[in-house]
């Protein structure tokens, strides 16, 4: 974007100045320019931006020109005059900001990496099979953009009714007999006639096991209805036009599974979860591309019983609560065979099925989804047992500007969702429609690759694996200072329960196909917009920034996410996508006109600062290789001159030891790694994206052989003259070590506000997990022997946690369940931030992860009780010494 001309004025007089070798037209007041001029400016996607004659002035700042800092701290109005600034700050955004900005270059212009190709090292002939080099260039298409040419029919009544006719002509194949088939299969037979455990032989008549089957059979699912799934779809249609600006598919992704549902096996849809109107955009895009009625498994507690009767009739399934009943229940046993029969079933009639991996939105826990895995553990051991020769798997991700169903606590988990509750929130949606701007969605659809393959392949590259405690403990205590050579074994989600009735092997074949698919989706989204501007506020800009500055500074962290291979869901003028994402973020961004021209861009304070910190997660994953830099904060001073800094050496050896620690700190449902790689490989690929980015120059100690000399390399004794056809050893091990290789940090211009940048990236999760540490002090957790003490109190009066602490002040030995210690560290982190100003810590998820994570550090040690699991210290962290050595473990991967 280097000869991006950000601004041009016509018919006025000139100023040229020399901007990165280009010429550069810059005006300070236009005054020439009427309404009519201003109208012709229009956003990308046919939203017009209308200006009225008191605010047809435009400024024009340039891109060098940054006000001095008093003027920004002036810039900030004291509380007295809040109402006149909301005033004037509607006007601003009423009247596109005041400015008037010439086009500019498009985005993507240059490049734009095809993303969502599946894993090459645990399915290589997937990866080769199901690509073409000419699938990049087919370009997206906007799904609910239905014309005239979408249907059969033309005419001027066709064009409008053609969204109708469209529906009508949806292809949705018939498949009233699957109850019956159903009922057919093997497991349910068996049953029925009593030859399985718990069936019609255990003392139950035949008839009565029948008729139960057939009503769990009707809890789980239903004949989808056409009439009712076309008129649903028009519905949706015409829902969708008014909610969202446009739903982006790649015509290329689409094709891959069109290839994948045409080698006749069964398609698997794997999905995160972002919105409750997931499960009904999915069906309706796959729907609109031909693939069929897209079968969905739903959580049943998101629903209610009405709700749920809707659902299954447009495709939706459900899981029988008696299915995760025990073993030696007769019920359990007869739901646990209609689950697998229905699945098998749904498997050979090669109907697709959508499974989410992530919670719903809005639940506290692990970010995989135990309901998800039950459903995945039931395909996959189909297509073990040969129900189905293989299934073809499809990672799948839905990207939002905004999620449009978020309300303000969106982390708190909200009562099930009835008929008239959806109701009521549709037309509160297309009420509000009017008022704020339609947000733009993508639909992502990665490569499919086979179960069959990944199945045989991940078990190869499974190694030992140890717990957090016995990797990190030693070390943060001083024990020891050396790293274990295996990799971390993390597990948040619970288990499935007896619904699988799978072995161990094979269980940990679920839970990593599950992590690996969700990382394949991950890495296969697209960067929406409100993304990189909320990255940039929080980040960067939390005092406030120039528009004129914020308009380079989003162009720069765009192109830093396209050449990290990741793709953005946007493009179009830089000034009209500017304005764009400012409007839909106006809730949590303050305006302030300057008396230079410019605006002044400052994020609002408390809830605003925890919204932009949900939103800018969305960017971790491109710079997570890069953000991973708390390796140099021991090392380097903060506080000094960057020109110093620069100086000292850093050690390869000791670079990979503390990306290590912090690989191992950081929560796997945040890193999402592949199964498949290991952690060494991991940190040498952040070494070279640190190399690559500029970040560090390789650095050769004075008096040291150079790297490239490998002339004075000595061979050992084995590589000696040895006989012919001695094959015992390898020869490329057996050079002498070199020595280790040396860096330092890139004196060049940008690299300090870069590395900066990337290191406040993860500061939310790390501050939260230093607080965490700190809460210990306050002493509410007891040691060992207190614990005993509490749990045979819970035991004795039957109360929960929450009831005790109700009643009033609590002795030190009385222990808090998990959920009530989460909560009070909830209510440390938002005491602290409105002290420090740490809003963007103060989330229920990070209170959460830091309990999880200390858990399996060795920190904190519960026990089951009825009112759940109770905490208490380890008997290492009781003393302070070491809870400050925790403490300080964690600070110095900390960017001041």
């Amino acid at each position: 974007m280097g000869n991006m001309d950000f601004a041009r004025a016509e018919r006025a007089p000139q100023t040229r100045v020399k901007v990165n070798g280009h010429k550069h037209t810059a005006w300070v007041d236009i005054t020439q320019s009427g309404t009519k001029e201003a109208e012709r400016w229009l956003h990308p996607g046919g939203v017009r931006f209308l200006w009225g004659e008191r605010e047809a002035q435009k400024w024009l700042v340039p891109r060098f020109y940054r006000p001095p800092m008093d003027t920004m701290l002036e810039a900030r109005l004291p509380t007295k005059q809040r109402n006149t600034q909301n005033s004037r700050e509607t006007s601003l955004w009423s009247s596109g900001f005041g400015m008037k900005l010439e086009a500019v270059t498009p985005f993507l212009g240059k490049y734009r990496p095809f993303v969502g190709r599946c894993c090459q090292t645990c399915t290589p002939k997937s990866w080769e099979s199901l690509f073409h080099r000419s699938i990049m260039d087919l370009g997206f298409c906007n799904v609910i953009l239905v014309k005239e040419e979408n249907t059969r029919f033309r005419g001027w009544l066709v064009r409008r009714l053609c969204c109708f006719l469209w529906s009508l002509e949806q292809h949705i194949p018939p498949c009233r007999d699957a109850p019956e088939k159903i009922m057919e299969r093997t497991g349910v037979q068996n049953v029925i006639s009593g030859r399985d455990p718990g069936g019609a032989g255990e003392g139950q008549v035949s008839g009565l096991v029948k008729k139960e089957v057939q009503r769990i059979l009707g809890h789980i699912q239903a004949p989808p209805c056409p009439f009712l799934l076309r008129l649903f779809s028009w519905a949706l249609l015409r829902f969708l036009k008014c909610v969202f600006l446009n739903v982006q598919l790649h015509k290329g992704q689409m094709k891959m599974v069109h290839q994948a549902a045409q080698a006749g096996l069964p398609l698997v849809l794997l999905s995160t979860h972002k919105s409750l109107l997931d499960g009904i955009l999915l069906p309706f895009v796959l729907l609109s591309q031909g693939l069929g009625v897209l079968r969905v498994a739903w959580d049943p507690r998101t629903c209610s019983p009405t709700l749920r009767a809707l659902l299954k009739k447009l495709g939706g399934l459900f899981l029988p609560p008696e299915a995760n009943l025990t073993l030696d229940s007769s019920e359990g046993v007869i739901a646990r065979a209609v689950v697998h029969a229905a699945i098998e079933q749904l498997l050979v009639s090669k109907q697709p099925l959508l499974i989410f991996l992530e919670e719903p939105p809005g639940v506290l826990g692990p970010r995989l989804s135990a309901l998800g895995q039950t459903w995945l553990g039931l395909v996959v051991e189909a297509v073990q047992v040969g129900v189905v020769p293989d299934a073809m798997l499809v990672p799948v991700a839905i990207t939002y500007d905004l999620v449009p169903d978020a309300p303000c606590d969106a982390y708190h988990a909200s009562a099930p969702l009835g008929l008239w509750t959806g109701a009521l929130a549709v037309l509160r949606i297309l009420r509000g429609w009017g008022r704020s701007r339609p947000v733009c969605v993508r639909v992502h659809l990665a490569q499919p690759f086979s179960l069959q393959e990944y199945t045989i392949n991940a078990r190869s590259c499974w190694g030992s694996r140890q717990t957090l405690e016995q990797l990190l403990q030693p070390i943060v205590l001083g024990q020891c200072t050396t790293v274990p050579d295996t990799e971390k074994e993390q597990e948040w989600t619970p288990a499935t329960g007896p619904l699988l009735a799978l072995k161990e092997e094979d269980q940990l074949l679920v839970r990593r196909l599950s992590r690996h698919v969700l990382n394949a989706s991950v890495m296969s989204s697209a960067v929406m917009s409100t993304a990189i501007m909320a990255t940039l506020l929080l980040f960067k800009h939390q005092k406030g920034v120039f528009l004129s500055q914020l308009l380079g500074e989003f162009s720069w962290l765009t192109e830093e996410t396209l050449l990290r291979g990741f793709d953005v869901g946007f493009s179009g003028q830089l000034r009209c996508l500017v304005q764009h994402t400012l409007s839909l973020l106006q809730a949590h961004v303050t305006l302030l006109r300057v008396h230079q021209g410019d605006l002044l861009v400052v994020p609002r304070l408390g809830p605003g600062l925890t919204h932009l910190a949900h939103l800018s997660a969305e960017l971790l994953p491109a710079f997570l290789t890069c953000a991973v830099r708390g390796l140099l904060a021991g090392r380097v001073p903060p506080e000094g001159p960057w020109e110093l800094q620069g100086i000292e050496l850093l050690s390869q050896n000791e670079l990979y030891r503390q990306i290590l620690l912090l690989l191992h700190l950081l929560p796997q449902d945040l890193l999402l790694l592949q199964p498949c790689q290991s952690s060494y490989c991991y940190c040498q690929e952040v070494l070279d994206r640190l190399i690559q980015c500029g970040l560090l120059v390789a650095e050769e100690t004075p008096g040291s052989r150079p790297a490239c000399d490998t002339g004075r390399q000595r061979l050992s004794t084995k590589l000696l003259w040895k006989p012919s056809g001695d094959f015992t050893d390898s020869d490329s091990d057996d050079f002498e070590e070199a020595e280790g290789r040396f860096f330092r940090l890139s004196q060049q211009s940008r690299c300090p506000d870069f590395f900066l940048f990337l290191c406040r990236l993860l500061s939310p999760l790390l501050k939260a997990f230093v607080q965490a540490a700190t809460f210990l002090h306050q002493g509410q957790l007891p040691d060992t022997g207190e614990a005993h003490i509490s749990l045979a109190l819970h035991r004795g009066r039957g109360e929960s946690s929450g009831q005790r602490l109700c009643r009033g002040p609590r002795p030190r030995f009385f222990s808090p369940t998990e959920s009530g210690y989460a909560e009070q560290l909830f209510q440390f982190l938002q005491a602290t931030a409105q002290e420090e100003g740490f809003f963007e810590c103060a989330d229920p998820n990070l209170a959460i992860s830091a309990i999880w994570t200390f858990r399996d550090l060795g920190v904190l040690q519960q026990t089951p009780s009825p009112a759940g699991p109770m905490l208490y210290l380890s008997p290492a962290f009781t003393s302070w010494e070491n809870q400050e050595k925790l403490e300080q473990f964690i600070r110095q991967f900390i960017c001041s």
